[in-house]
C-alpha cells in the first residue's frame, strides 16, 4: 500500500493529476475522520482536510519520500487541526463522539457496540497526548516511527508514551468495571 502510494505521488509530481486524485479518494475519508477527533466539528473537519489536499497541490515537492505518505498527510492534518483550535481558543477531547460500526448479526453488534462505548468513554477520560497515541497506533495502525513524525517526538518518547497510556487506559476501565459492580 505504501509503496502504492509514492508511485501515484511519483506520478502527481510528474504531471498525472487522476493520481493525487487517487490519493485524496483513499485517504480523505480517513483523514477527516482524524481531524474530527480534534476539532470535534465534521464541517471543520472536511474543510481542513481539503485544505490539507489544496496544500499538498501548491507545496508538491515538499514530501520526503522517505517517509510514508500517511505520515505526511496526518501531519499537516494535524497541524492545520491545532491551528484551528488556537484560533478557536477551544479545548476539545479527542476522540469523544467515535461511532465503530459492525455488519454482524444484532446480538453480537450491540454487543460490541456496548463495549465500544465502554473503550471509548475510557479513552475520553484520557489525557489527550493518550488519547492520540492510542487512536494513530491502535486504530489507524500506524507504525511507531510514523507516529513519531505525526507527534514530532522521540522514538523512545512514543514507545514509553503508548505503553504508559495503554497502561492507563487498562486502569479506567478497572475502575469502570469495579463501579458496576458494586
Amino acid at each position: 500500500m505504501e509503496k502504492e502510494d509514492k508511485v501515484w505521488y511519483e506520478a502527481f509530481l510528474k504531471g498525472d493529476q487522476e493520481s493525487f486524485g487517487k490519493l485524496i479518494l483513499k485517504y480523505q475519508k480517513r483523514l477527516i475522520y482524524f481531524i474530527n477527533q480534534i476539532v470535534k466539528n465534521i464541517d471543520v473537519s472536511e474543510d481542513l482536510a481539503e485544505d490539507v489536499f489544496v496544500y499538498m497541490l501548491i507545496h508538491q515537492k515538499e514530501y520526503d519520500f522517505k517517509f510514508s505518505f500517511q505520515t505526511y498527510l496526518y501531519t499537516i492534518g494535524k497541524s492545520r487541526a491545532i491551528n484551528y483550535i488556537k484560533k478557536e481558543k477551544r479545548v476539545i477531547p479527542f476522540m469523544e463522539g467515535q461511532e465503530f460500526e459492525d455488519e454482524e448479526q444484532l446480538e453480537e453488534i450491540v454487543l460490541r457496540k456496548e463495549k465500544s462505548k465502554t473503550v471509548r468513554d475510557a479513552i475520553g477520560l484520557l489525557p489527550v497526548r493518550d488519547q492520540e497515541l492510542i487512536y494513530l497506533i491502535d486504530f489507524e495502525k500506524m507504525s511507531y516511527q510514523e507516529v513519531r513524525q505525526v507527534l514530532g517526538k522521540t522514538l523512545p518518547q512514543v514507545k514509553m508514551g503508548i505503553f504508559r497510556a495503554r497502561n492507563r487506559l487498562k486502569e479506567v476501565l478497572r475502575k469502570e468495571e469495579q463501579k458496576y459492580e458494586n
